[in-house]
C-alpha cells in the first residue's frame, strides 16, 4: 500500500505530538514532524512529501516565509502546503492563499477529524 507522506511543522512540541498522532489515525498517512521552517525545508528536500502543514507563527522562518522559500525549489514549486493556524481573519487567509497555500486548518483543530480535513489538500 502506498502511503501519503505528510510533514507537520509547528514550534510547539505538544501541538506537534498531538497533530502527529491525530494524522496517523489514517493508515494511509506517514507523518514526520518538524519544529521550524528551516527543518521543514530540509526534510522536504530529502523526503519528498505529498503535503506540508505549516504553523503560521514560528521563530526564525515563519510559515509564510517557509512557503515562499519552498516555492523557489524544484521539488516544492507545486507541492501542496496548508496552514494550521489561529490566524483565520479574512486578511490573513487571503494573504496565505495569495502566497499559494492549498488550504487553512483553524487552530484549535479537532483531533478526531484532522486526518479527514487534511486529506482534502492532498493531490488527487
Amino acid at each position: 500500500m502506498s502511503r501519503y507522506r505528510i510533514i507537520y511543522t509547528d514550534d510547539e512540541a505538544d501541538i506537534r505530538e498531538i497533530a502527529g498522532l491525530a494524522l496517523e489515525i489514517d493508515p494511509e498517512f506517514e507523518v514526520q514532524t518538524c519544529d521550524s521552517g528551516e527543518a521543514a525545508l530540509a526534510l522536504a528536500a530529502r523526503w519528498q512529501p505529498h503535503l506540508i502543514l505549516l504553523d503560521y507563527m514560528m521563530p526564525g522562518l515563519d510559515g509564510p516565509q517557509t512557503l515562499r522559500r519552498l516555492r523557489e525549489t524544484p521539488e516544492g514549486r507545486h507541492l501542496p502546503v496548508a496552514f494550521v493556524t489561529a490566524r483565520v481573519q479574512t486578511y490573513d487567509v487571503a494573504k496565505l492563499f495569495a502566497l499559494g497555500a492549498s488550504g487553512i486548518v483553524p487552530k484549535p483543530f479537532d483531533v478526531m477529524t484532522l486526518a479527514a480535513t487534511v486529506r482534502k489538500f492532498l493531490p488527487a
